[in-house]
């Protein structure tokens, strides 16, 4: 081992684990030592899974673990849990780092020197600075741990309902329906909804928004307001939280807003999105750009540090619709970029290109799903485009089960080009979203999608795929704009 490099991971998700892994499978531990350092419970795990786990689809913590710490370990990693970075040394090659939680020894720091670093620290759920924010409660769902802890609360409440007036809290025992609040209307706040309506609470979602999921257009978005509608959720938009209220023991009451109305709660979850979580990385001086991620090279290497590696949701990606970086937390590009950082580390050689911005969700059986740019985005980096907007059905239109879809598609003026494609619908809607992610990737026109040979039969599309119907509406709508 005298002679062996060591690769220190600081971060056992995604990213970290897959970095090691495929390190480890191309260097033995003798040419390669590869420490990884965890501060919660969990390693290799699905965050994108805790909204199904707190809906009850997923029976426990366990089944969203791909791999755990022991199992990594007889693999031949070093695997520290519960331990965290505190400090990078660049100049001397190091970390410092000490155990993490609340019952930790703050006196355990020591220094740990690495040939190789990989930054795979993740990011951090955004917690707005309220009056009231810290109330027992409040809740985050981006890791593990913290679903655990959300997950733990509501059977809690919920067994304290269960034993009546006696033992139940005031209000619960008046038979009041009990209240939760989402605060934020994206990907995660639209799930948990979900989970937290199937759980029977009366749940009420506050975005600043104008409609729920704006990673969509208004007129898109407004399809899943409606869904939301159905599920009996009340969606207040254009709603400016403004303080959290808690009882004499410390538990949250109410969420207020800016218009001084005050909603009762019984838990809330924060559902404001993530930032990169980049503070170690920028007290050692590492570049970020202006989405506040580590900015890197093809290769994941962190940009002027040849040592130094960072991937997942801690970093920009090159958006190459938008040619430009930004911050896009999916953990698809997570395990990639760990895959690539694993095979330069381990003395092979992979690159990572890039994204287009591919995403789906759902809403009770409503499909959501958006690749590419949004019109604002679009004009933001002073675009000329076109829109069209379809509505077709998943089926051939008289085969059972046919539901219908709705499918938004912008082009480029003059050139065509496909920028961007949100699709909202029944089952069978969101996958199709991939086919105009191939295309974006590739750069086709919208006149050369409509040329595109895809699969056929009445169970699974009419003879016009929805998508295609909106790319040939699209090279309508682009050869009128050049005519005009």
């Amino acid at each position: 081992m005298a002679d062996a490099q060591r690769m220190v991971v600081i971060g056992g998700n995604a990213t970290g684990m897959a970095a090691a892994s495929h390190a480890r499978r191309l260097r033995t531990p003798d040419e390669l030592e590869i420490v990884v350092l965890e501060r919660g419970d969990f390693t290799s795990y699905s965050s994108c899974g805790i909204p199904y786990w707190v809906a009850g689809d997923v029976g426990r913590a366990e089944d969203l673990v791909v791999r755990t710490p022991e199992e990594h370990r007889r693999r031949g990693l070093e695997v520290r849990m519960r331990t965290e970075a505190t400090a990078l040394d660049v100049g001397r090659r190091r970390v410092r780092l000490r155990p993490s939680g609340a019952d930790a020894d703050p006196s355990g720091e020591a220094w740990l020197d690495y040939d190789h670093l990989v930054l795979a620290t993740g990011a951090r759920p955004v917690r707005p600075s309220l009056p009231g924010v810290d109330a027992a409660g409040v809740h985050g769902v981006q890791t593990l741990d913290e679903g655990r802890a959300l997950l733990h609360a509501l059977e809690a409440d919920e067994a304290e309902e269960a034993e009546g007036p006696q033992g139940g809290r005031a209000g619960h025992a008046s038979g009041r329906r009990r209240e939760a609040v989402v605060i934020g209307a994206g990907y995660i706040g639209v799930e948990m909804s979900e989970a937290l309506v199937r759980r029977g609470y009366a749940v009420t979602v506050l975005d600043q928004a104008e409609q729920p999921m704006n990673t969509l257009d208004p007129d898109m978005g407004a399809l899943v307001r409606e869904a939301m509608d159905g599920m009996g959720i009340t969606t207040v938009t254009g709603a400016d939280v403004t303080a959290l209220r808690a009882s004499a023991d410390g538990r949250v009451t109410h969420v207020v807003t800016g218009d001084g109305t005050a909603y009762p709660a019984d838990v809330v979850v924060l559902g404001l999105g993530v930032r990169p979580e980049t503070a170690l990385a920028r007290a050692a001086g590492l570049p970020v750009g202006d989405s506040g991620g580590l900015l890197t090279d093809l290769t994941q290497r962190v940009r002027g540090h040849r040592d130094i590696w960072a991937g997942g949701d801690c970093v920009e990606v090159l958006d190459l619709v938008a040619g430009r970086t930004r911050h896009i937390a999916l953990g698809t590009h997570a395990n990639k970029h760990g895959q690539v950082i694993g095979a330069n580390v381990g003395g092979d050689y992979a690159t990572f290109p890039g994204v287009v911005g591919t995403a789906v969700s759902k809403v009770c059986d409503l499909e959501i799903a958006r690749t590419g740019l949004l019109e604002r985005q679009a004009s933001d980096l002073g675009l000329r485009y076109v829109t069209v907007t379809v509505e077709s059905t998943s089926r051939a239109g008289y085969f059972p089960g046919a539901a219908p879809m709705h499918v938004k598609m912008l082009a480029e003026h003059r050139t065509g080009r496909l920028l961007g494609v949100q699709i909202v619908g029944r089952e069978g809607a969101g996958k199709r979203v991939d086919v105009a992610a191939v295309a974006l990737t590739a750069g086709l026109t919208v006149e050369q999608m409509t040329a595109l040979d895809l699969g056929y039969a009445p169970p699974f599309s009419p003879v016009w795929d929805p998508v295609l119907v909106a790319a040939r509406k699209a090279t309508t709508a682009v050869r009128r704009a050049v005519r005009g």
